[in-house]
């Protein structure tokens, strides 16, 4: 076995048809590092008869004394199943890269290791997993646990809804029914889905800048590298069909309001106490519309006179890749949360996927932890309720390259689990 270093063509000619094929592991996504402040490398792996059998994408920076920390972005492409050539790439990975000033390098293998229901329990595992781990582990990678949130380079779950073999009516009725209510809402109030010709990243920029770990710059050249393959979405509010939806729902709940009104005065005290109950408890959840209502025709009477042109109200940045539609990032403005029209980009994006013939739409990560309440119980919710089907990975390990470089950098280094995700880029 040999490492050698492969030119971009040669890197991608490989990866685009590995079994763990991923769009981090492709030059496009290399130059992005590239001009984001990291140095990148192409490694290439080759067996006694210089067959190519394995390739990464490493990304590094130095961090102490010329030493480097090189990370192989969801995963080395290689087959693990095998334990003596496990064995002898982590030998030639430390023979290499050790020698080249490089401490330590990390991965997370985009290996599925169980497929969840909406609930987080297995309904499939995938029968090789145990074997790869155990593998990795005796060769000297040191795994990181199954964590649950975030705390690695990439989350180890994310929300997958299938495409392939259903029409989009299907799919549509698959969603959770807070789900589907928030889709009509946006849609009825006016919101329309443009997919940006120009790409332009500023006013998605601005919806996600507080969340993102990222520069401006980075999803720029995201654009620019994927190129065709990238596609910024805006959810833009026509404020003045917002005026007219918001007036016609107000009206028809005055009506319903002033209908339970009249109920009540003609039946007053002689009607039955379980169904003046029933009318009452209708009137009080009728007035209680009626003014969340009349609030919504408020604001959007202001926002026609703020707007007349329109008001971008969120946006998204997708990449195709493969046979997939990935969510790389999207936002929206907080002050209009409640006009839901996040809900409303993601179906469009499926309704493209499914003319496309993509076989899945890849939100993105999820947490793993499903029962108790957590920070993160909405972003679960809100994907899986597109029938978002818990996807769970491998993880994420660690392979020691120079045992006293590595020792000394951490002896000194106040930062003990660095992470180059929390580097600017």
């Amino acid at each position: 076995m040999k490492i050698i270093t492969l030119s971009p063509q040669e890197f991608d000619k490989f990866a685009s048809t590995h079994r763990y094929r991923n769009y981090y592991q492709t030059s496009a996504y290399g130059n992005t590092m590239a001009s984001n402040g990291f140095k990148i490398h192409y490694l290439g792996i080759t067996d006694n008869l210089n067959h190519l059998i394995g390739a990464t994408l490493i990304i590094y920076k130095e961090i102490f004394m010329n030493q480097k920390i090189a990370y192989a972005p969801r995963g080395i492409l290689f087959d693990y199943s095998n334990s003596v050539s496990v064995q002898e790439l982590v030998n030639k990975l430390k023979q290499v890269l050790g020698k080249q000033g490089f401490l330590l390098l990390r991965m997370d293998p985009y290996i599925p290791a169980t497929i969840r229901n909406k609930r987080g329990l297995v309904k499939n595992m995938n029968n090789g997993i145990n074997i790869i781990m155990s593998n990795l582990k005796h060769a000297g990678f040191k795994y990181k646990g199954q964590n649950q949130f975030f705390e690695n380079e990439k989350g180890r779950y994310e929300a997958v809804t299938l495409l392939a073999d259903r029409d989009i009516k299907s799919i549509y009725r698959s969603f959770s029914k807070n789900t589907r209510h928030k889709i009509n809402k946006a849609s009825a109030s006016g919101i329309m889905i443009v997919n940006d010709k120009n790409k332009n990243i500023d006013f998605l920029y601005n919806f996600i800048k507080e969340k993102a770990n990222k520069s401006k710059k980075y999803y720029e050249d995201l654009v620019k590298n994927f190129n065709i393959k990238a596609n910024v979405y805006y959810a833009v509010l026509d404020t003045n069909t917002f005026v007219i939806s918001s007036k016609k729902v107000y009206e028809h709940e005055l009506e319903k309001n002033e209908y339970l009104s009249k109920k009540i005065q003609e039946h007053g005290i002689a009607t039955k106490k379980p169904v003046k109950k029933n009318i009452l408890n209708s009137k009080m959840e009728s007035d209680r519309l009626l003014n969340v209502y009349k609030n919504q025709l408020v604001l959007a009477t202001k926002l026609l006179q703020d707007y007349p042109n329109n008001l971008i109200l969120g946006g998204a940045l997708t990449i195709e890749y493969d046979n997939a539609i990935y969510l790389i990032v999207d936002g929206y403005d907080k002050k209009y949360k409640n006009l839901c029209c996040n809900y409303l980009i993601r179906w469009y994006i499926i309704n493209e996927g499914v003319k496309k013939q993509y076989k899945y739409f890849n939100m993105s990560c999820i947490s793993g932890e499903f029962r108790k309440k957590n920070p993160y119980s909405g972003l679960n919710e809100n994907k899986i309720g597109f029938d978002g089907i818990p996807t769970e990975y491998i993880g994420e390990f660690d392979l020691i390259l120079n045992n006293f470089n590595y020792k000394l950098y951490q002896s000194f280094s106040k930062e003990k689990n660095y992470k180059l995700k929390n580097m600017n880029n």
